[in-house]
């Protein structure tokens, strides 16, 4: 496939989101992309050239990383909307995380396509945001923790189909990159970098994980806050990526680690990811940022529409307009106790209060284990 070069950011993005869901029982029964493509829209900030739209893999692009009988199986299962005790049991489909659903395939194969598509668009430079991947979790032949593909080994691997050799990877989402680091903990031309919460599923991710050298994980305590994050990119992400010197970085932006979101003890803003967004733009020719886990409709909706707007400049309002915030009071979000009674705050605006405060003894030492690490390789990666 023959691309054009990104001259200014696109944002990827599909309507199959619109109205898909994994069940109404379930976290991701809440819109999340849809809805940050109608915030942009409504802000102005998504004018038709600057949207593209991703197409869907196919089985052979997957097989870069799934098994070709996973794929069958997924395919299979969607085309039956069931699945036999024994592909549920060797592939983790029909599982309480990863339900049979009637998008199952077309769903995860889009943003698997969104993915594919950016390290092709990103070949020559220039700055991608496909906020419906993300999905790090996937495992080759296993779905796994709402990730039916990996989308982010996907792209990794696109850019270099590309020619690309050093890539940075980052993952700011509540949980840990399991299915990431699966695939690249030992190449030491893929830096990971991973701030999840401690204690949480899928409770891999320690301190002490090096893999090659090269994979950082910063587990962080509940009530986790915007001074902290900004002490662990200070300190931590900001100078690996620097002196690993990538010429891509991929950003998993997962809005679960807001203080709003139900599935973690996390205390962050949006300020927190916008401000690592923005950090991260100016360390590689190349940026791919993706979105992730959040469940709580109304902070990913703000979240990444933020990103957004912090990846092309624009300059966040004190008060959404009308059409904006209508898209957001249209949403509903049931069987959530969270959804009782929300702050006017999450209909009217886009950006969150600062969640300042003290950076934790226990953190702070964590922090400094790293950054002793990361000193350490700088000299490996000249």
């Amino acid at each position: 496939m023959t691309t054009q070069p990104v001259q200014f950011p696109r944002f990827i993005g599909a309507e199959i989101y619109r109205g898909s869901s994994y069940g109404g029982w379930h976290p991701l029964r809440v819109p999340r992309v849809s809805t940050v493509m109608d915030l942009s829209r409504a802000l102005g900030w998504l004018p038709r050239d600057r949207f593209v739209v991703s197409p869907r893999a196919k089985p052979a692009a997957l097989a870069a990383w799934h098994s070709p009988a996973y794929l069958q199986a997924l395919v299979q299962a969607e085309a039956d909307q069931r699945v036999t005790d024994e592909t549920r049991d060797r592939h983790g489909l029909g599982t309480t995380s990863n339900p049979v659903f009637p998008e199952m395939y077309r769903r995860p194969a889009t943003a698997a396509g969104g993915s594919i598509l950016a390290g092709e668009m990103l070949a020559d430079g220039g700055v991608v945001y496909s906020p419906a991947g993300g999905t790090h979790h996937g495992m080759p032949d296993r779905a796994n923790g709402f990730c039916y593909l990996n989308d982010p080994v996907l792209a990794i691997l696109s850019l270099r189909a590309r020619g690309l050799r050093r890539v940075a990877y980052v993952d700011i989402d509540a949980h840990h990159p399991d299915g990431v680091e699966a695939a690249f903990a030992r190449d030491p031309d893929v830096l990971m970098i991973s701030v999840h919460e401690e204690r949480r599923w899928p409770f891999t991710g320690a301190l002490a994980d090096a893999g090659g050298g090269q994979v950082f994980n910063l587990p962080v305590p509940r009530g986790f806050n915007d001074s902290e994050m900004r002490a662990a990119l200070q300190s931590v992400i900001l100078p690996a990526v620097a002196a690993f010197r990538p010429e891509a970085v991929v950003l998993q932006c997962g809005s679960d680690a807001l203080e709003e979101d139900p599935l973690s003890r996390l205390a962050l803003s949006n300020n927190a990811h916008w401000d690592a967004v923005a950090a991260l733009r100016p360390l590689s020719p190349r940026y791919l940022v993706l979105g992730g886990g959040g469940y709580n409709p109304w902070s990913v909706g703000r979240c990444w529409t933020g990103v957004w707007g912090t990846l092309t400049g624009q300059e966040i309002p004190d008060r959404l307009p009308q059409d904006a915030e209508e898209t957001l009071r249209a949403i509903a979000w049931t069987g959530n106790s969270r959804a009782r009674n929300p702050s006017p705050l999450l209909f009217e605006t886009l950006r969150d209060a600062p969640r300042e405060g003290a950076v934790g003894a226990e953190l702070r030492a964590r922090i400094e284990v790293l950054e002793a690490r990361v000193r350490a390789m700088a000299r490996v990666w000249v």
